[in-house]
């Protein structure tokens, strides 16, 4: 069974030089879950095919173009004939290539979308343009939408240099809250137009469609905070609603989902504003 060490040590492997994948700019994170490890463990793997192919293929191409050139007195065969045991050779190799890739990409692919034996479930609704969660069973609802400080930020000018302001169009004023080592189920819709619940680090990115539900789900290794965006394209302000989920302890979840509880108790609005996670700062009341 493909486990967390196995995703870890592939990980390892995978990676040149004294600096870890998840340190580059130029690859790909290895995220905060064991889906985006193995995810990242079959990038890897993907890539190193794909090297040995590109080094046999051109390896064999400069051999030739040295080894038969004109200055040797090399003559070019110009009648039509072909060797049956090269054609089957380079048919059942490929054929063998992608079967052995296959295999460890189908897994993966099913891996991702099992989400049976889930601890909490989560419905997530794409409004234009900002994010509805909605805890189910547990009597706590909110929306989340881009945080004012990102806002403002963004209105200033085109030219504001995103290094001035923090977490700069990846902020909202409340975040998903999920436990860590707890398998999160998300069910996922639209109530206007396409869009797309995309978090890198837990290799999850799916379509919320109106008038259907879509099935994904993650389960966070580490404490953090983890962002994401719309990944689809949903119009004028697309680019202008982010994700942010914060993954904090058990206890800490529960004290968390014991307040939004005891807040929406005297409410009789659907979605209520929640109060800050864990480590966050006080937010704003968000737009329903």
């Amino acid at each position: 069974m493909f486990n967390r060490k196995v995703a870890t040590v592939l990980a390892g492997l995978s990676t040149a030089g004294p600096a870890l994948a998840y340190e580059s700019t130029y690859n790909l994170p290895v995220g905060a879950s064991d889906i985006s490890a193995r995810v990242y463990a079959l990038h890897m793997m993907m890539f190193w095919v794909c090297v040995g192919i590109a080094a046999v293929v051109f390896g064999a191409m400069i051999y030739s173009i040295w080894k038969f050139r004109r200055s040797t007195g090399a003559v070019a065969d110009k009648t039509l004939t072909h060797s049956t045991n090269v054609e089957v050779v380079w048919t059942v190799i490929p054929v063998i290539i992608l079967v052995a890739t296959a295999i460890p990409a189908a897994r993966t692919l099913i891996m991702m979308e099992d989400t049976r034996n889930s601890e909490l479930t989560v419905k997530v609704v794409g409004y234009q343009w900002k994010w509805q969660y909605d805890y189910l069973g547990k009597g706590v609802s909110f929306y989340s939408t881009l945080a004012a400080e990102s806002n403002f930020a963004r209105q200033l000018n085109s030219g504001v240099d995103p290094n001035t302001v923090k977490d700069y169009l990846l902020d909202v004023d409340h975040p998903l809250v999920v436990p860590v080592d707890t398998k999160v189920r998300l069910l996922l819709t639209g109530n206007d137009v396409i869009h797309s619940w995309w978090v890198p680090d837990f290799a999850v990115k799916k379509d919320t469609i109106p008038g259907f539900i879509n099935e994904a789900w993650f389960k966070a290794n580490r404490t953090g905070r983890f962002t994401g965006q719309c990944a689809e394209l949903c119009g004028r302000d697309h680019g202008f609603m982010p994700i942010v989920v914060n993954v904090v302890s058990k206890p800490e979840f529960a004290a968390w989902l014991a307040a939004q509880q005891a807040a929406a108790k005297p409410a009789t609005g659907a979605a209520d504003a929640p109060a800050p996670a864990p480590g966050a700062s006080a937010a704003t009341t968000p737009t329903p």
